[in-house]
Protein backbone atom coordinates (compact mmCIF):
# COMPACT_ATOMS: atom_id res chain seq x y z
CA UNK A 1 0.00 0.00 0.00
CA UNK A 2 1.25 3.47 -1.18
CA UNK A 3 3.00 5.03 2.56
CA UNK A 4 0.36 8.03 2.06
CA UNK A 5 -3.14 5.75 1.55
CA UNK A 6 -1.61 3.59 4.70
CA UNK A 7 -1.04 6.69 7.06
CA UNK A 8 -4.86 7.70 5.92
CA UNK A 9 -6.30 4.32 6.68
CA UNK A 10 -4.44 4.28 9.94
CA UNK A 11 -5.26 7.93 11.36
CA UNK A 12 -8.95 7.11 9.97
CA UNK A 13 -8.72 3.81 12.72
CA UNK A 14 -6.85 5.84 15.34
CA UNK A 15 -9.83 8.67 14.96
CA UNK A 16 -12.46 5.28 15.33
CA UNK A 17 -10.71 3.28 18.08
CA UNK A 18 -10.44 6.71 20.25
CA UNK A 19 -13.28 8.40 19.35
CA UNK A 20 -16.15 6.03 18.90
CA UNK A 21 -14.74 2.80 20.88
CA UNK A 22 -13.37 4.03 23.80
CA UNK A 23 -16.06 5.53 24.95
CA UNK A 24 -18.11 2.90 24.76
CA UNK A 25 -15.61 0.50 27.08
CA UNK A 26 -17.79 0.49 30.30
CA UNK A 27 -20.79 -0.43 27.48
CA UNK A 28 -19.17 -3.40 26.15
CA UNK A 29 -17.55 -4.79 29.87
CA UNK A 30 -21.30 -4.22 31.32
CA UNK A 31 -23.13 -5.87 28.71
CA UNK A 32 -20.08 -8.50 27.24
CA UNK A 33 -20.87 -7.33 23.89
CA UNK A 34 -19.46 -5.16 21.01
CA UNK A 35 -22.43 -2.63 20.17
CA UNK A 36 -24.17 -3.65 16.84
CA UNK A 37 -22.61 0.10 15.64
CA UNK A 38 -19.34 -0.73 16.22
CA UNK A 39 -19.56 -3.37 13.92
CA UNK A 40 -21.32 -2.08 11.33
CA UNK A 41 -18.39 1.03 11.59
CA UNK A 42 -16.16 -1.69 11.23
CA UNK A 43 -17.19 -3.27 8.49
CA UNK A 44 -17.57 -0.19 6.59
CA UNK A 45 -14.06 1.04 7.31
CA UNK A 46 -13.35 -2.30 5.74
CA UNK A 47 -11.76 -3.52 8.93
CA UNK A 48 -12.82 -6.98 8.32
CA UNK A 49 -10.83 -7.76 6.11
CA UNK A 50 -7.80 -5.44 6.10
CA UNK A 51 -5.40 -8.49 5.89
CA UNK A 52 -7.19 -10.58 3.30
CA UNK A 53 -5.68 -10.11 -0.39
CA UNK A 54 -7.46 -7.16 -2.60
CA UNK A 55 -8.87 -9.53 -5.41
CA UNK A 56 -11.66 -11.24 -2.56
CA UNK A 57 -12.07 -7.00 -1.12
CA UNK A 58 -9.40 -6.72 1.36
CA UNK A 59 -6.37 -3.88 1.41
CA UNK A 60 -4.32 -6.45 1.72
CA UNK A 61 -1.87 -4.92 3.93
CA UNK A 62 1.81 -6.07 5.03
CA UNK A 63 2.99 -7.64 7.80
CA UNK A 64 4.76 -4.37 9.00
CA UNK A 65 1.17 -2.07 8.31
CA UNK A 66 -0.61 -4.93 10.11
CA UNK A 67 1.18 -4.34 13.28
CA UNK A 68 0.85 -0.56 12.91
CA UNK A 69 -2.92 -1.26 12.62
CA UNK A 70 -2.94 -3.86 15.64
CA UNK A 71 -1.05 -1.57 17.70
CA UNK A 72 -4.06 1.12 17.53
CA UNK A 73 -6.41 -1.87 18.49
CA UNK A 74 -4.44 -2.66 21.58
CA UNK A 75 -5.22 0.83 23.15
CA UNK A 76 -9.32 -0.05 23.83
CA UNK A 77 -11.45 -3.18 24.08
CA UNK A 78 -9.62 -6.06 22.93
CA UNK A 79 -13.39 -7.37 21.84
CA UNK A 80 -13.36 -4.93 19.13
CA UNK A 81 -10.41 -6.41 17.74
CA UNK A 82 -11.39 -9.54 18.54
CA UNK A 83 -14.67 -9.00 16.60
CA UNK A 84 -12.99 -8.77 13.22
CA UNK A 85 -9.46 -10.26 14.29
CA UNK A 86 -10.53 -14.21 13.41
CA UNK A 87 -11.49 -13.03 9.48
CA UNK A 88 -8.08 -11.32 9.26
CA UNK A 89 -5.85 -13.83 11.31
CA UNK A 90 -5.86 -17.43 11.40
CA UNK A 91 -9.50 -18.23 10.39
CA UNK A 92 -9.33 -16.37 7.35
CA UNK A 93 -5.13 -16.48 6.37
CA UNK A 94 -5.85 -20.32 5.92
CA UNK A 95 -8.44 -19.91 3.09
CA UNK A 96 -6.35 -16.91 1.29
CA UNK A 97 -2.99 -18.95 1.87
CA UNK A 98 -3.62 -22.18 1.14
CA UNK A 99 -7.64 -22.60 0.17
CA UNK A 100 -8.42 -23.32 -3.43
CA UNK A 101 -9.46 -20.85 -5.43
CA UNK A 102 -13.16 -21.58 -5.55
CA UNK A 103 -13.05 -21.68 -1.83
CA UNK A 104 -11.22 -18.32 -1.78
CA UNK A 105 -13.88 -16.89 -4.02
CA UNK A 106 -16.94 -18.70 -2.05
CA UNK A 107 -15.83 -17.24 1.19
CA UNK A 108 -12.93 -14.55 1.59
CA UNK A 109 -15.69 -11.67 -0.25
CA UNK A 110 -17.81 -11.81 2.63
CA UNK A 111 -15.16 -12.77 6.13
CA UNK A 112 -13.47 -9.32 4.01
CA UNK A 113 -16.64 -7.29 3.69
CA UNK A 114 -17.81 -8.35 7.44
CA UNK A 115 -20.91 -10.01 5.99
CA UNK A 116 -19.41 -13.27 7.40
CA UNK A 117 -17.42 -14.09 10.85
CA UNK A 118 -15.04 -16.96 10.22
CA UNK A 119 -13.89 -19.23 13.33
CA UNK A 120 -10.54 -20.88 14.32
CA UNK A 121 -11.60 -24.55 15.69
CA UNK A 122 -8.49 -25.89 16.61
CA UNK A 123 -7.83 -26.26 20.11
CA UNK A 124 -9.12 -29.21 22.07
CA UNK A 125 -9.92 -30.05 26.02
CA UNK A 126 -6.49 -32.19 25.51
CA UNK A 127 -4.92 -30.11 22.88
CA UNK A 128 -4.07 -26.90 23.51
CA UNK A 129 -0.35 -25.94 22.86
CA UNK A 130 0.56 -29.44 22.34
CA UNK A 131 -1.35 -31.41 18.93
CA UNK A 132 -0.58 -34.94 20.08
CA UNK A 133 -4.24 -34.48 22.09
CA UNK A 134 -5.94 -33.85 19.59
CA UNK A 135 -9.21 -36.15 18.97
CA UNK A 136 -11.53 -34.83 16.76
CA UNK A 137 -11.25 -37.10 13.89
CA UNK A 138 -12.37 -37.02 10.30
CA UNK A 139 -13.22 -40.37 8.11
CA UNK A 140 -13.88 -40.79 4.66
CA UNK A 141 -17.53 -41.75 3.82
CA UNK A 142 -18.14 -41.47 -0.53
CA UNK A 143 -17.22 -38.75 -1.57
CA UNK A 144 -17.86 -37.13 1.88
CA UNK A 145 -15.84 -36.09 5.28
CA UNK A 146 -17.37 -36.67 8.15
CA UNK A 147 -16.04 -35.22 11.28
CA UNK A 148 -16.25 -35.84 15.10
CA UNK A 149 -14.97 -34.36 18.05
CA UNK A 150 -14.79 -31.27 19.87
CA UNK A 151 -13.39 -27.84 20.37
CA UNK A 152 -12.69 -25.31 23.20
CA UNK A 153 -12.12 -21.94 24.05
CA UNK A 154 -12.98 -21.18 20.20
CA UNK A 155 -13.16 -17.64 19.22
CA UNK A 156 -16.06 -15.91 18.25
CA UNK A 157 -17.65 -19.19 17.97
CA UNK A 158 -21.62 -18.29 19.03
CA UNK A 159 -21.69 -15.76 16.01
CA UNK A 160 -20.19 -17.83 13.68
CA UNK A 161 -20.50 -18.40 10.00
CA UNK A 162 -17.56 -20.69 9.26
CA UNK A 163 -15.71 -23.09 11.17
CA UNK A 164 -12.16 -23.91 9.89
CA UNK A 165 -11.60 -27.60 11.68
CA UNK A 166 -8.92 -29.19 12.69
CA UNK A 167 -9.15 -33.03 12.65
CA UNK A 168 -7.03 -36.23 12.54
CA UNK A 169 -7.77 -37.98 9.29
CA UNK A 170 -4.79 -40.28 9.28
CA UNK A 171 -5.50 -41.77 12.59
CA UNK A 172 -2.40 -43.89 12.33
CA UNK A 173 -0.39 -41.16 12.71
CA UNK A 174 0.87 -39.35 15.85
CA UNK A 175 1.48 -35.26 17.07
CA UNK A 176 0.93 -32.85 14.42
CA UNK A 177 1.23 -35.13 11.60
CA UNK A 178 -1.79 -36.60 9.75
CA UNK A 179 -4.35 -33.61 10.68
CA UNK A 180 -6.49 -31.95 8.00
CA UNK A 181 -7.94 -28.87 7.60
CA UNK A 182 -12.02 -28.57 6.88
CA UNK A 183 -14.06 -25.31 6.29
CA UNK A 184 -17.59 -26.35 7.96
CA UNK A 185 -20.41 -23.97 7.71
CA UNK A 186 -22.09 -22.99 10.75
CA UNK A 187 -25.56 -24.18 9.67
CA UNK A 188 -24.03 -28.12 9.16
CA UNK A 189 -26.47 -30.82 10.47
CA UNK A 190 -24.33 -31.62 13.75
CA UNK A 191 -22.32 -28.58 14.53
CA UNK A 192 -23.47 -27.32 18.29
CA UNK A 193 -21.91 -24.29 19.71
CA UNK A 194 -22.33 -24.06 23.66
CA UNK A 195 -22.88 -20.94 25.85
CA UNK A 196 -20.15 -18.37 25.59
CA UNK A 197 -17.79 -18.12 28.22
CA UNK A 198 -17.62 -16.08 31.53
CA UNK A 199 -13.96 -15.09 31.36
CA UNK A 200 -11.94 -13.04 33.59
CA UNK A 201 -11.50 -10.24 31.28
CA UNK A 202 -11.68 -9.47 27.81
CA UNK A 203 -15.58 -9.00 28.28
CA UNK A 204 -17.91 -8.95 24.83
CA UNK A 205 -14.69 -10.89 23.04
CA UNK A 206 -16.83 -14.48 22.92
CA UNK A 207 -15.44 -18.23 23.16
CA UNK A 208 -17.62 -20.87 23.90
CA UNK A 209 -17.02 -24.65 22.92
CA UNK A 210 -18.12 -26.48 19.22
CA UNK A 211 -19.38 -29.81 19.07
CA UNK A 212 -18.99 -31.83 15.64
CA UNK A 213 -21.70 -35.14 15.89
CA UNK A 214 -21.13 -36.77 12.33
CA UNK A 215 -21.02 -33.80 10.59
CA UNK A 216 -21.06 -34.52 7.37
CA UNK A 217 -19.00 -32.10 4.61
CA UNK A 218 -17.78 -32.41 1.04
CA UNK A 219 -14.77 -33.63 -0.69
CA UNK A 220 -14.23 -29.79 -1.65
CA UNK A 221 -14.28 -28.65 2.03
CA UNK A 222 -10.74 -30.18 2.88
CA UNK A 223 -7.83 -27.32 2.19
CA UNK A 224 -4.71 -28.06 1.02
CA UNK A 225 -3.52 -31.30 1.33
CA UNK A 226 -4.90 -34.32 3.42
CA UNK A 227 -2.90 -34.76 6.39
CA UNK A 228 -1.25 -31.55 6.05
CA UNK A 229 -2.97 -29.06 8.25
CA UNK A 230 -1.01 -28.78 10.94
CA UNK A 231 1.56 -27.17 9.33
CA UNK A 232 -0.69 -24.57 8.33
CA UNK A 233 -2.06 -24.00 11.45
CA UNK A 234 1.73 -23.17 12.30
CA UNK A 235 2.02 -20.82 9.21
CA UNK A 236 -1.19 -18.71 10.23
CA UNK A 237 -0.56 -18.77 14.12
CA UNK A 238 3.38 -17.19 13.50
CA UNK A 239 1.81 -14.59 12.09
CA UNK A 240 -1.06 -14.52 14.95
CA UNK A 241 1.39 -14.49 17.24
CA UNK A 242 3.39 -10.97 15.72
CA UNK A 243 0.00 -9.37 15.39
CA UNK A 244 -0.95 -10.67 19.40
CA UNK A 245 2.54 -8.99 20.55
CA UNK A 246 1.49 -5.43 18.45
CA UNK A 247 -2.04 -5.11 20.54
CA UNK A 248 -0.21 -5.89 23.52
CA UNK A 249 2.37 -3.08 22.96
CA UNK A 250 -1.17 -1.04 22.29
CA UNK A 251 -2.51 -1.81 25.48
CA UNK A 252 0.76 -1.03 27.56
CA UNK A 253 0.88 2.62 25.56
CA UNK A 254 -3.25 3.03 27.02
CA UNK A 255 -2.26 2.07 30.63
CA UNK A 256 0.84 4.45 30.48
CA UNK A 257 -1.02 7.65 29.11
CA UNK A 258 -3.70 6.36 31.62
CA UNK A 259 -1.28 6.49 34.66
CA UNK A 260 0.55 9.40 33.18
CA UNK A 261 -2.41 11.45 33.48
CA UNK A 262 -3.83 10.18 36.71
CA UNK A 263 0.12 10.66 38.43
CA UNK A 264 -0.09 14.49 37.44
CA UNK A 265 -3.43 15.59 38.31
CA UNK A 266 -4.23 13.29 41.98
CA UNK A 267 -3.35 14.72 44.60
CA UNK A 268 -1.66 13.94 47.75
CA UNK A 269 -0.82 15.77 50.95
CA UNK A 270 -1.62 19.09 48.40
CA UNK A 271 0.77 17.81 46.27
CA UNK A 272 0.37 15.87 42.47
CA UNK A 273 1.64 12.23 43.11
CA UNK A 274 3.77 12.93 40.32
CA UNK A 275 6.30 14.57 42.07
CA UNK A 276 6.85 11.18 44.19
CA UNK A 277 10.02 9.43 42.35
CA UNK A 278 9.22 5.74 43.32
CA UNK A 279 5.69 6.88 41.37
CA UNK A 280 8.10 8.40 38.22
CA UNK A 281 10.13 4.60 38.56
CA UNK A 282 6.90 3.05 38.07
CA UNK A 283 5.96 5.18 34.88
CA UNK A 284 9.69 5.24 33.60
CA UNK A 285 9.87 1.38 33.63
CA UNK A 286 6.61 1.14 31.22
CA UNK A 287 7.59 3.52 28.96
CA UNK A 288 11.13 2.16 29.01
CA UNK A 289 9.88 -1.78 28.18
CA UNK A 290 6.91 0.05 25.64
CA UNK A 291 9.68 1.77 23.57
CA UNK A 292 11.56 -1.85 23.85
CA UNK A 293 8.05 -3.65 22.26
CA UNK A 294 7.34 -1.08 19.96
CA UNK A 295 10.81 -1.62 18.09
CA UNK A 296 11.17 -5.01 18.29
CA UNK A 297 7.96 -5.71 16.78
CA UNK A 298 8.36 -3.31 14.15
CA UNK A 299 11.61 -4.80 13.46
CA UNK A 300 10.11 -8.21 13.55
CA UNK A 301 7.40 -7.29 11.42
CA UNK A 302 9.91 -6.45 8.31
CA UNK A 303 12.05 -9.85 8.70
CA UNK A 304 8.37 -11.49 8.71
CA UNK A 305 7.76 -9.52 5.55
CA UNK A 306 11.26 -10.32 4.14
CA UNK A 307 11.26 -13.90 4.69
CA UNK A 308 14.51 -13.57 6.57
CA UNK A 309 12.16 -14.94 9.79
CA UNK A 310 8.12 -16.30 10.13
CA UNK A 311 9.20 -18.11 13.26
CA UNK A 312 11.36 -17.30 16.09
CA UNK A 313 10.60 -13.81 15.67
CA UNK A 314 7.01 -13.51 16.13
CA UNK A 315 7.17 -16.15 19.12
CA UNK A 316 9.54 -13.83 20.47
CA UNK A 317 7.69 -10.90 19.78
CA UNK A 318 4.81 -12.25 21.66
CA UNK A 319 6.95 -13.54 24.01
CA UNK A 320 8.08 -10.36 25.46
CA UNK A 321 5.14 -7.96 24.70
CA UNK A 322 2.83 -10.28 26.59
CA UNK A 323 4.72 -10.33 29.86
CA UNK A 324 5.61 -6.83 29.27
CA UNK A 325 1.91 -5.66 29.29
CA UNK A 326 1.22 -7.87 32.43
CA UNK A 327 3.79 -5.58 33.96
CA UNK A 328 2.46 -2.70 32.29
CA UNK A 329 -0.95 -3.14 33.72
CA UNK A 330 0.07 -4.16 36.88
CA UNK A 331 2.15 -0.97 37.49
CA UNK A 332 -0.37 1.02 36.24
CA UNK A 333 -2.66 -0.06 39.02
CA UNK A 334 0.13 0.59 41.40
CA UNK A 335 0.02 4.39 40.11
CA UNK A 336 -3.59 4.29 40.54
CA UNK A 337 -3.28 2.77 44.28
CA UNK A 338 -6.74 2.21 45.64
CA UNK A 339 -9.31 3.61 43.04
CA UNK A 340 -7.02 1.15 40.48
CA UNK A 341 -8.77 -1.78 42.19
CA UNK A 342 -12.06 -0.59 41.19
CA UNK A 343 -13.88 -1.95 38.47
CA UNK A 344 -14.98 2.11 37.44
CA UNK A 345 -10.91 2.50 36.61
CA UNK A 346 -10.14 1.40 32.97
CA UNK A 347 -7.00 0.12 34.10
CA UNK A 348 -8.54 -2.40 36.40
CA UNK A 349 -9.95 -3.82 33.72
CA UNK A 350 -7.29 -4.12 31.70
CA UNK A 351 -5.66 -5.43 34.26
CA UNK A 352 -7.64 -8.29 33.47
CA UNK A 353 -7.60 -8.68 30.19
CA UNK A 354 -3.91 -8.53 29.70
CA UNK A 355 -3.67 -11.64 31.26
CA UNK A 356 -5.25 -13.83 28.40
CA UNK A 357 -2.34 -12.88 25.99
CA UNK A 358 0.28 -15.06 27.75
CA UNK A 359 -1.79 -17.76 26.98
CA UNK A 360 -3.68 -17.85 23.96
CA UNK A 361 -2.52 -18.45 20.44
CA UNK A 362 0.61 -20.48 22.13
CA UNK A 363 1.09 -19.91 26.07
CA UNK A 364 4.52 -17.82 27.23
CA UNK A 365 6.24 -21.38 27.59
CA UNK A 366 5.56 -22.69 24.12
CA UNK A 367 7.03 -19.44 22.97
CA UNK A 368 10.18 -19.89 25.13
CA UNK A 369 10.25 -23.32 23.31
CA UNK A 370 9.84 -22.49 19.94
CA UNK A 371 12.56 -19.98 20.21
CA UNK A 372 15.12 -22.02 22.12
CA UNK A 373 14.60 -24.96 20.15
CA UNK A 374 14.38 -22.87 16.73
CA UNK A 375 17.83 -21.34 17.74
CA UNK A 376 19.62 -24.53 18.57
CA UNK A 377 18.39 -26.24 15.34
CA UNK A 378 19.63 -23.20 13.55
CA UNK A 379 22.71 -24.76 14.99
CA UNK A 380 23.06 -27.98 13.94
CA UNK A 381 21.23 -29.24 16.92
CA UNK A 382 19.12 -32.48 15.00
CA UNK A 383 15.57 -32.94 16.37
CA UNK A 384 14.28 -35.17 18.74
Amino acid sequence: MDADVFAQVRSAVRELVRERVVPLEERIEETDAVPDELRRAAAEMGLFGYALPEEFGGLGVTMAEDVQLAMEFGYTSPAFRSLFGTNNGIAGQVIARFGSDEQKKAWLPGLAAGDLIGSFALTEAEAGSDPAGLRTTARRDGEDWVITGGKRYITNAPIADLFVVFARSEPEQTGGRGISTFLVPAGTPGVTVGPHDRKTGQSGAWTAEVFLDDVRVPADALVGEQGRGYSKALTVLSRGRLHVAALCVGMAQRVLDESVAYAATAKQGGAPIGRFQLVQALIADMHTELLAGRAMVADVAARYDSGEDTSVGPSAAKLFCSEMVGRATDRAVQVHGGLGYLRTTPVERFYRDARLYRLYEGTSEVQRVIVGSGLLRAAGMARG
